[in-house]
């Protein structure tokens, strides 16, 4: 991938140029971070003008690698001030590695008051106003239909949602998946950085290009072979996530007592059944129609963790229908039917909205008085506010943090401001470590160490203990902070965690497509990187250790059903980046 391009909304001008000797090496989030820290004021207003975005593809992008479609989007962030890398699904990394494209940014805001569309093809990249049907509130699943058949079925797009153009810090930047459904960049409101630079829509059309090149094209076949049995050939990989999604966690974090319920009240419910992976299955299965029990969320995926949730007339409602999303407003909030639920992830898709930062600012909002418990029906009333934008529109859409706020709550589970997602750190403790020392606020994805705490993958750790997790919390993230790296989807991580040919093979296929003699140590030494950088732009922020800190009522109010509480101290906390 050869191509720099740089948009200047300012200016209206397009400039491409060669790759930057620094980063020729890099790719999805290494390339991302390094540009950030590089170029982006660290003490910018993430929606003023001194911010940036930067699109990148991994460095396994637009190859036939299994599960290789991952896009990396980075910028300062509008809900934590820190740095931030979102990753997602969908046809646009792929098209840009095919288009020769190492990376697309965006820079600068215009004067006037319009929205634009940026679109890049292999005659170049123009930028032009955008239709007017699209913007003022329009949902993302009709602008999609919309751009679609303006410039071709078959074209990616990324997308502000309506919370996007109001510039909401909850809101995200929505992506077309390959039959025309949504994906998301979704935490950190960079969607709300894409709106403050009037960008409605970023379309790609890649016909003409070529086949992404591959140095050694036999030896790069054979270890994609190897990595892709290593995949299927796994329990959690090649079965479980195929069948019951990402949702077949609800019942397995239930019976841990991991199952953070009623702003993180408790660490079980009882109504688990109605939104288990196993509910979920077993409805799609039933419906029939248009649901999709398992689906890929881009071309290649092999694990296809993903599914298309039908109404009882088996029409589709919404898809990518996650655990995360689920348990945020069926455990958190204790909304207790899962159609209720899957019209809320559809209303938030539409809207372009994080749906965990959404869940559990409704869910705090409960606790706060300004919607009751449970109710389904006023929870998606209040969604469809943010796209208005309603007053408590606003407020819901400004994230979690700013509805404690408002409630004026002490019990408010953020960390740098950003929602803390479906696992309680008080009865898993690696988890804990994750949400308070990653450097983009709480996200479980930065170190799922629920693998070795809760699945038993790559590790064996008791959940409950601190035994062995600072150590464990910090290979997650380094590991975590290489695979972003290279385009592929985290669940590859089950197939290669306790599977050293599989792991292997995954090095195997960098070496053979860039014709390079990496190592594992080499992999471990970028993921190491990639975070020191990411630290340095958040310290030059203001950022210190002190905000490597859970929310102070998780260290005096226990969890049932096993009545535990967050006991890391300081020291032990800031061991975790002690490397």
């Amino acid at each position: 991938m050869n191509k720099f391009i740089r948009v200047n909304m300012t200016t209206k001008q397009v400039t491409t140029e060669a790759v930057p000797e620094k980063y020729v090496g890099l790719g999805g989030r290494a390339l991302t971070s390094n540009f950030v820290n590089d170029e982006v004021k660290p003490t910018c207003h993430a929606l003023g003008k001194n911010n940036k975005l930067i699109f990148a593809p991994g460095l396994l992008s637009g190859t036939s690698a299994p599960n290789s479609g991952r896009l990396s989007v980075g910028g300062k962030s509008p809900l934590t001030g820190t740095i931030k890398e979102c990753n997602t699904g969908g046809s646009f990394s792929q098209k840009m590695a095919k288009m020769d494209i190492k990376a697309l940014v965006i820079e600068g805001m215009p004067e006037d008051d319009k929205f634009y569309i940026i679109k890049i093809d292999m005659n170049g990249v123009t930028i032009e106003e955008s239709p007017a049907e699209i913007i003022g509130g329009c949902g993302n699943y009709k602008a999609i239909e919309i751009l679609s058949e303006k410039y071709g079925k078959d074209v990616g797009i990324a997308l502000a949602g309506p919370a996007g153009e109001h510039r909401l810090p909850s809101a995200n930047i929505s992506f077309k998946d390959p039959e025309g459904n949504i994906r998301s960049a979704g935490r950190g409101g960079l969607g709300a950085v894409l709106g403050s630079k009037k960008v409605k829509a970023l379309v790609i059309d890649d016909t003409g290009a070529s086949q992404v090149p591959i140095a050694d094209p036999e030896k790069f076949r054979a270890a994609s072979k190897v990595f892709a049995k290593a995949l299927l050939d796994h329990p959690v990989a090649g079965q479980g996530l195929a069948a019951y999604g990402t949702d077949v966690l609800v019942n397995i974090l239930n019976e841990a007592g991991g199952l953070p319920s009623y702003n993180f009240t408790k660490g079980r419910i009882d109504h688990n059944d109605n939104i288990s992976g196993e509910t979920l299955n077993a409805t799609i299965t039933e419906r029939g129609g248009e649901g999709k029990v398992s689906h890929g969320c881009h071309r290649g995926c092999i694990i296809r963790c993903s599914q298309w949730y039908p109404d009882k007339q088996g029409k589709y409602i919404t898809s990518g229908f996650e655990y995360e999303t689920i348990w945020g407003l069926g455990a958190d909030a204790g909304i207790q039917d899962l159609d209720d639920i899957a019209y809320m992830d559809r209303a938030m898709d539409d809207i372009g909205v994080d749906s965990i930062e959404t869940a559990v600012a409704i869910a705090t909002a409960m606790e706060g008085g300004l919607l009751p418990w449970g109710d389904g029906k006023a929870a998606l009333d209040v969604i469809k506010q943010i796209a208005v934008p309603t007053p408590l529109g606003r407020i819901i859409g400004g994230g979690c943090a700013v509805v404690g706020k408002v409630c004026g709550l002490y019990r408010v589970p953020v960390v740098k401001d950003q929602a803390i997602p479906a696992y309680d750190p008080r009865s898993v403790k690696g988890i804990g470590l994750t949400y308070a020392t990653t450097t983009m606020g709480a996200d479980h994805t930065a170190g799922y160490c629920i693998s070795g705490n809760i699945l038993k993958v790559g590790a064996d750790l008791d959940p409950l203990k601190k035994d062995g997790q600072i150590e464990y919390a910090r290979a997650m993230q380094i590991g975590t902070a290489a695979v972003d790296s290279t385009g592929m989807c985290l669940f590859v991580y089950f197939g290669i965690a306790d599977n050293p040919g599989g792991y292997q093979a995954l090095i195997d296929m960098i070496n053979a497509q860039y014709g390079l003699s990496l190592t594992a140590t080499d992999v471990d030494k970028l993921g190491e990187s990639v975070l020191k950088v990411e630290r340095d732009f958040n310290k030059r922020a203001g950022f210190t250790n002190a905000h490597d800190r859970l929310p102070e009522f998780f260290e005096y109010e226990p969890l049932p059903p096993h009545n535990v509480v967050w006991d890391f101290t300081p020291e032990e906390i800031d061991e975790v980046y002690n490397f």
